[in-house]
C-alpha cells in the first residue's frame, strides 16, 4: 500500500484507540479532514508545534504497531483474495450452466457476506 492519505487513514481507523485523545484528535483532523497546523492549533488552543509534535509521535506510535502486528497489510492482502477469487467465481458463473451456475452464485454470494 502506498504512503498516501488512505494508508494514514487506516492506520488510525485499526489503531487509533491507541493514541492519546490529543493524539488522535490532531492526527484526524490533519489527515482525515485536511484542516492545517495553524487551524488545529486555533481549534484545539495549542501551539502550531504542539500540534506537529501530537501529529508526528502519533504517526511514529502507528507505523510502529502496524510494524509489529502486520494488521493493515494481511487486510489488505485478504481484501484482494477476496477480489481475485469473486473474480474467478464471476468467470466460472459465465462458463456453466444450471446447477453449476446456482452454485457459483451461491459462492459469490457467501464471499460478498464476508465483506
Amino acid at each position: 500500500m502506498s504512503e498516501s492519505r488512505l494508508m494514514q487513514s487506516m492506520l488510525l481507523d485499526f489503531y487509533g484507540e491507541l493514541l492519546t485523545e490529543k493524539q488522535r484528535e490532531c492526527y484526524d483532523l490533519h489527515y482525515n479532514e485536511d484542516l492545517s497546523l495553524s487551524e488545529i492549533a486555533e481549534q484545539s488552543g495549542i501551539s502550531r508545534q504542539g500540534v506537529w509534535d501530537n501529529i508526528r509521535r502519533a504517526e511514529a506510535s502507528l507505523r510502529q504497531i502496524e510494524e509489529k502486528t502486520g494488521l493493515i497489510r494481511r487486510f489488505t492482502q485478504n481484501q484482494e483474495a477476496r477480489e481475485r477469487l469473486r473474480e474467478k467465481l464471476a468467470a466460472l458463473r459465465e462458463r456453466s450452466e444450471g446447477e453449476n451456475r446456482v452454485l457459483a452464485d451461491e459462492a459469490i454470494e457467501l464471499l460478498d457476506s464476508f465483506a
